[in-house]
């Protein structure tokens, strides 16, 4: 139940955040005195709506975003309203157009700053290691690494393959990335640090396949921080997550990381945890924290779920926030209007691209679900 519960929070919180991005649009826009026509939820047939002033608001029948409409911002449709042409996207100064489209997506940022605030305030940030409560005999019908290597209830893990344990998000990684291959584990033991060799075997566990050492563990060690201090770290992590997320983008777009889509698709390669995932492998993931109460790592996930979207509409590629953005940079260099019935074709492509990977992705987290927290 705490499973089933915790998807169906992340995904209405997904589609608070969309309203949230704009929300963003719509609040710059309006305080610039740009004509706002709708704001809506989902696309397609309208199911609902009533109008305030000059603005329509409701819910269309798909479920799959949502929107704002700025008067002339859509370049095959005339629906300035007589008079009010100086409200027009186009007749509004190039700065303020930029500062609505830049609302959207820096709302992400401002949002998942703010879960990470949450997350160290009230349940505080892990600094020390893991303690071992339980060392397993056996792990998928063969024998335990953690038991073959040496290691014991009351051992203290301080790193895996050089990453410490209090980032528990990487080390569920590479223990994926590693199975089948040696990784050191740091430890200590009785005031005293021991290195082990140790080769991970995978698992299926919830039904996910997964890198294990054949450990019961709990972190210890965690520090509760002031509300201050609290919100100045969350937004620092913002910066680090933004990091990450840069390079995970590189890997995923970039040729390596299409191979590796190819390989998992058609070349019998397993998924690891650095594979990426649509909402069915994110909510299945969240889900799992979820169900096993720990509802710190389920919101820091979702805090890097909603950067990450962040970090994606800034692409500069049409239809994306970021080719709007890129658009509004050429014409001030150029010093005139760019044509944007030209750049549908470059959306439509992009659109097309995006399309095919999410639909690959999706088909590999129902028959090849990406391996959960260890």
């Amino acid at each position: 139940m705490a499973f089933t519960l915790t998807i169906v929070g992340f995904v209405i919180a997904l589609f608070a955040i969309v309203m949230i991005h704009e929300l963003g649009h719509y609040l710059m826009a309006r305080a610039f005195g740009f004509r706002v026509l709708e704001y809506f939820l989902g696309f397609g047939p309208k199911l609902w709506s009533f109008r305030r002033g000059e603005i329509e608001y409701g819910v269309k029948a798909i479920p799959a975003g949502g929107y704002v409409k700025i008067a002339g911002m859509n370049p095959y449709q005339n629906d300035v309203p007589p008079g009010d042409e100086p409200r027009a996207y186009g007749a509004k100064p190039r700065w303020q157009r930029a500062l609505v489209i830049l609302a959207g997506p820096i709302s992400h940022f401002i949002v998942g700053g703010l879960i990470l605030a949450v997350v160290l305030g009230v349940w505080g940030r892990p600094t020390g290691p893991w303690r071992i409560d339980e060392v397993a005999q056996r792990v998928n019908g063969g024998a335990s690494p953690a038991a073959a290597a040496g290691l014991r209830p009351g051992d203290l893990i301080v790193s895996i393959a050089g990453i410490p344990t209090t980032d528990g998000r990487s080390i569920n990684d590479v223990l994926s990335e590693h199975v089948g291959s040696p990784v050191e584990v740091v430890v200590e033991r009785d005031g005293t640090t021991h290195t082990f060799t140790i080769v991970p075997v995978s698992d299926v566990v919830n039904g996910q396949q997964r890198g294990r050492l054949g450990v019961v563990i709990t972190a210890i060690g965690t520090e509760r921080v002031s509300v201050p201090i609290a919100v100045l770290q969350g937004f620092g992590d913002v910066g680090s997550i933004v990091g990450q997320s840069v390079i995970q983008v590189g890997h995923v777009f970039g040729p390596q990381g299409i191979g590796r889509l190819y390989d998992v698709l058609f070349g019998g390669a397993q998924r690891n945890g650095s594979d990426p995932t649509t909402v069915v492998g994110i909510s299945r993931q969240i889900g799992t924290s979820g169900q096993q109460g720990n509802w710190a790592y389920a919101l820091s996930q979702f805090a890097v779920v909603v950067i990450f979207i962040g970090l994606i509409n800034l692409l500069p590629l049409p239809p994306f926030d970021g080719g709007h953005l890129a658009v509004l940079v050429i014409e001030k260099f150029r010093g005139r209007s760019v044509d944007m019935k030209k750049l549908v074709p470059v959306a439509a492509v992009v659109l097309g691209l995006l399309v095919i990977l999410t639909v690959s992705t999706l088909y590999l987290d129902i028959v090849k679900p990406l391996p959960t927290s260890p």
